[in-house]
């Protein structure tokens, strides 16, 4: 193989870039998980991963990938047969919906166009014709990783609300949590699913429940099958600091140096740097001629941008010459966006000079495989992060 100077730029929408304090961190010997330097490890990431999601409530964490927080959500607080209603905002809403119905579970979509967020007011709509409350739980995902479009869960709350529906709210956080402001106990929601490889810096490998009083109320009652999964064992030896089973230690260690970076920035300072790397990498596609496929402006975005291939296809031959060209991985369109679109990651571990090259190695690489476009993306984005630095410095000053 050909040897590529300088580093991989991986720019895919997770996993995403392990900077070296977290890779650092794992990189120590396997302790004893049932000793006391591991229970005191345990009990601060338990601890401290609840401030990530925002909640006062347990956050159950698995050594899986967040299909296995998708499944623990559903067997945990449903039974067989139970309907469960969910919106299409794309490719992993999608997945959701099958894994569901693999489980026995009854699913009904409502359906989305993939260029838009999930909309509360159906959802509302929906619950308010319910009025046996046959819907026992309704699924959304937060960012949806396939299209760029967040959905608007604290609305999604407040229309269960409105509609008087007792129904339990369940929230995909896996590309957004550590990236996007979430708010589990303020928007009221019963059950959160979250992963590792995305905003939160770390390889695959670890999974999170985030669960309310009354989702835990509903898992005594529930019968779907579960052991693995249950979050009985799992919150009964949380408490004290150790598992059921054996943990993903290593991959514990990291995340502990994650929240500790996630805090030392400041939460509010890595949405801040999410919503402006967005807003950036939106300027530069607006001014290469290239249309955003997220089609409303208040559901952008902060943790990756989709852009559509003029003539609708060739985006894979374009992330193939952008590989072979530049060494830099984009994100494929998955099922129904197959080779209609290709997506820009900038979540994670992540700054200006990031964004730059990586949107220099878009605009070089349109060129090198003969897309049209215009000049100019890079310096669209360029003033859009120079505007906002300006904007920090004379609040600073202030």
């Amino acid at each position: 193989m050909t040897y590529h100077a300088g580093r991989h730029f991986l720019q895919i929408p997770g996993p995403t870039n392990v900077p070296d304090r977290v890779l650092r961190a794992m990189d120590m010997p396997t302790m004893d998980h049932r000793g006391p330097e591991f229970q005191a490890m345990a009990k601060r990431v338990l601890a401290g991963i609840r401030t990530i999601f925002q909640t006062d409530n347990p956050v159950i964490i698995y050594p899986a990938s967040g299909t296995g927080a998708w499944e623990a959500a559903l067997v945990n607080t449903l039974s067989p047969g139970d309907l469960v209603l969910m919106y299409e905002t794309g490719h992993f809403a999608s997945l959701w919906k099958k894994l569901a119905e693999r489980l026995g579970l009854r699913t009904e979509f409502i359906e989305g166009d993939w260029r838009h967020g999930a909309d509360a007011a159906a959802i509302g709509e929906r619950l308010a014709k319910d009025g046996g409350h046959e819907i026992k739980a309704v699924c959304v995902v937060h960012n949806e990783t396939s299209t760029g479009c967040v959905s608007p869960v604290g609305d999604v709350r407040k229309a269960i609300d409105a509609a008087s529906h007792p129904a339990l709210l369940m929230v995909d956080t896996i590309s957004s949590l550590g990236s996007l402001d979430y708010r589990h106990d303020q928007w009221g929601v019963d059950v959160t699913v979250g992963g590792s490889q995305k905003g939160l810096m770390l390889p695959p490998g670890l999974s999170f429940n985030a669960v309310s009083d009354k989702a835990i109320a509903a898992s005594k009652q529930a019968s779907l099958p579960r052991s693995y999964w249950a979050w009985d064992e799992m919150l009964a030896m949380n408490g004290s600091g150790f598992f059921p089973f054996t943990p993903a230690t290593n991959l514990l260690y990291g995340l502990d140096a994650a929240i500790a970076m996630l805090h030392e920035e400041g939460l509010s300072n890595v949405f801040a740097r999410h919503q402006r790397h967005g807003a950036a990498t939106r300027a530069a596609v607006e001014a290469w001629g290239l249309e955003v496929l997220c089609a409303e402006p208040a559901h952008h975005s902060g943790a990756l941008t989709a852009v559509l291939m003029p003539g609708g296809k060739g985006a894979d031959a374009l992330r193939k010459a952008i590989l072979e060209r530049f060494d830099m991985s984009l994100g494929a369109g998955l099922s129904k966006l197959a080779d209609k679109i290709f997506r820009i990651g900038h979540l994670g571990d992540f700054n200006d000079l990031t964004l730059i090259g990586t949107l220099g190695g878009v605009e070089m690489g349109l060129k090198v495989a003969g897309v049209s476009h215009r000049k100019g993306g890079v310096e669209a984005a360029m003033a859009v992060l120079a505007s906002a630095s300006a904007s920090e410095v004379r609040q600073a000053a202030e």
